[in-house]
This record gives structure tokens, C-alpha cells and sequence, in this order.
């Protein structure tokens, strides 16, 4: 799996994208930013939150459960310097045609076996394995 990122030409923003699925990210404006996206820490929470629920889906099908909605809310604190996710939490609301007691059952389930959730609890490592740094001149502009 791979995503790209690519800044805007002459914008505080980006554009990331695989395959045919595209988004926005961007700095706050107090950061610099036009506001215009998600930023680095907000895309984190929302991957949290999207394996929650298409992990819900998928695990509801395998038990041949009826699955009418699923919310999920992330929450972090940033602490340090650089900045962290410290205390990330989540809640989960699943609604579904079954007992309680089956949703409960899927809901701790799928807190178990969520990829990126596991990633996360284990550690993983990040590696900068290739840079490339482009000295350009800059033509002044006639005003």
C-alpha cells in the first residue's frame, strides 16, 4: 500500500492521493495554514476512526449481522515538544439488527483485531529511506 503526497503550486497546501481517492491537507491558519484541509494529526484520529468502522462492516458480514450505522469519535491530546498523540480515545456507537449482547460482542471484537488501532498499541517504526533535495532559483517577479 502507498499514498502520495504533493504540495499545491505556490500553496501552504497538499493534495494526498492513492489510487482514485483524493484529499486536502492543510495547516490551520494560526499555523500558517489556509485551512483548508486536514492536517498531519486530524488525518492520524480519522484513520483511527475509518478502520474502526469499515472493520465493523467487515466483521458484522463474517457473524451475518444486519449493521445500520456505525459512529465513531477520536479524540487525542498533543503534548511535548515535538508534539505527540498522548491519550488517544475513542467512542463508538454501532446500531445493528441484533441483540445488544451480539453488538457488544462485536463492538470489543473489532477493538481487538482493528489493523491500524494494533499498529498503533505495538509500535511501528518509520523510516526515511530515500531524499532528495532540488536547489531552484527563484526569478524575481515585476510588481
Amino acid at each position: 500500500m502507498s499514498v502520495h503526497v504533493r504540495s499545491a503550486h505556490e500553496g501552504s497546501f497538499s493534495v494526498g492521493w492513492t489510487g482514485k481517492h483524493g484529499l486536502v491537507i492543510d495547516r490551520g491558519e494560526a499555523d500558517g495554514g489556509q485551512g483548508m484541509g486536514f492536517d498531519g494529526g486530524q488525518l492520524l484520529l480519522l484513520a483511527i476512526g475509518a478502520c474502526y468502522t469499515n472493520d465493523v462492516f467487515r466483521e458484522a458480514d463474517q457473524r451475518g449481522l444486519e449493521i445500520l450505522g456505525v459512529r465513531v469519535v477520536v479524540e487525542s491530546d498533543w503534548e511535548g515538544d515535538p508534539p505527540r498523540a498522548r491519550n488517544v480515545r475513542f467512542t463508538t456507537r454501532v446500531e445493528a439488527e441484533a441483540d445488544e449482547d451480539e453488538i457488544m460482542d462485536l463492538i470489543q471484537h473489532v477493538d481487538r483485531i482493528a489493523e491500524v488501532h494494533n499498529t498503533l498499541r505495538d509500535g511501528v517504526d518509520v523510516e526515511l529511506v530515500e531524499a532528495e533535495a532540488v536547489a531552484m532559483q527563484i526569478e524575481a517577479r515585476s510588481r
